[in-house]
């Protein structure tokens, strides 16, 4: 099945004559797939090359515009798939889009903390940025209807929402998929680094952290558990943020005496990587962690639906030291405060007294498998 993404209807909105259009994510969640979709077919002149073409990055290497106006010219659409790779890559474009302002430039990058990096201060002013996920409730929803994502919740919920995964023919395929995924490509663009050496370390952090979804993560026990040096499991975490592995949430405070704020949590950009790590592709029936696979299903699905929608709310969790606490605190703009708890099964929770003594203008949701949809697909309502 081809799943429609939900840039595919604006990219041509977002590609325009002298721009960049930066298009980050995960691999394999669809950017070149993406990219191409949206050029076949195009009547315009396009170049498609990618940063692994050692012949592009010797004939980008010495910046010269003169080369530069004469190579890349006459085409109407410059593509570099993979442009992390390409050395200084910000500055060569900067180059670009500054000698031939009637191109249209588009690049796309696994790796974050490389492309970012080299294409945040050169191209200001001069790019769009965009991030890719893996499909989402949205996306699906939009395409197939609410009754096929009811159908399906399990399944997203055991083996995520890559692309290949969901449209594996068994199981067994997708968990294989899966696993193949979290020996190889996870941690490619981390390996990349001189200073990473080992991946299975890296493997061995992620494996704490993913026992430990929705709840605080102590950087000091994981060291002391994996006998690293703290300040290097800092930096491989992350590593591992920066390459669309995790995401790191902090603890919301507005002072309040009680509240803990030092402590973090991570959550998994997809819960099939999450169960690859876990080595647990059972049915939720004949497991006891179905509720931790629900947050962490739901936390990333928010996610991915206030980025597409352009949704600005920070995400935090909130918890007292005398253990109230609440899975996901977003703060909009002026200050806005909406609490969510999130329950596989459906049941009344009251909200923490703490939180609505001290918050009392704050709503407060329980989001369960009877009203999730609303909750990751609807947009905001205009006051």
């Amino acid at each position: 099945m081809i799943f429609k993404r939900f840039y595919t209807t604006i990219l041509s909105e977002l590609v325009v004559p002298g721009k960049v259009l930066v298009l980050y994510g995960a691999r394999r969640t669809g950017k070149t797939w993406l990219v191409d979709h949206f050029l076949t077919g195009s009547p315009l002149k396009i170049y498609r090359g990618t940063g692994d073409d050692l012949s592009l990055r010797r004939t980008l290497e010495d910046r010269s515009v003169s080369r530069i106006e004469l190579l890349f010219g006459g085409y109407d659409v410059v593509f570099f798939d993979e442009a992390q790779s390409i050395p200084s890559v910000g500055e060569v474009l900067k180059l670009m889009v500054d000698s031939l302002p009637s191109t249209r430039f588009i690049v796309t990058g696994s790796s974050s903390f490389e492309l970012a990096h080299q294409v945040g201060e050169p191209l200001t002013g001069r790019k769009r940025t965009l991030k890719l996920y893996p499909m989402s409730v949205l996306e699906l929803n939009a395409q197939l209807g609410g009754m096929f994502c009811n159908q399906s919740l399990e399944s997203w919920m055991i083996y995520g929402m890559y692309p290949e995964v969901l449209n594996g023919a068994s199981a067994s395929e997708k968990a294989d998929y899966l696993m193949e995924l979290r020996d190889s490509a996870l941690y490619k663009d981390i390996l990349m680094l001189d200073s990473v050496r080992s991946s299975k370390k890296i493997g061995d952090l992620l494996r704490l952290v993913a026992f430990q979804v929705g709840r605080e993560v102590s950087h000091r026990e994981l060291a002391t558990q994996l006998g690293m040096d703290g300040k290097t499991v800092e930096r491989y975490l992350d590593l591992l943020e920066k390459a669309f592995v995790l995401v790191r949430v902090r603890g919301f405070s507005r002072n309040l005496r009680k509240e803990v704020t030092k402590s973090v949590r991570y959550y998994f950009h997809d819960n099939g990587i999450l169960n690859a790590l876990l080595e647990n592709f059972k049915t939720l029936s004949l497991r006891n962690d179905a509720g931790m696979l629900w947050e962490n299903f739901l936390f990333m699905e928010r996610l991915k639906r206030n980025d597409y929608l352009a949704c600005r709310a920070t995400p935090y969790f909130w918890r007292t030291y005398d253990q109230q606490e609440i899975d996901l605190v977003e703060e909009s703009s002026g200050d806005a405060l909406a609490a969510y708890e999130f329950k596989y099964q459906r049941r009344k929770v009251k909200p923490p007294a703490a939180w609505l003594s001290n918050y009392p203008e704050a709503s407060f949701d329980v989001i369960s498998t009877d009203n999730y949809l609303p909750f990751l697909i609807e947009q905001e309502k205009k006051s």
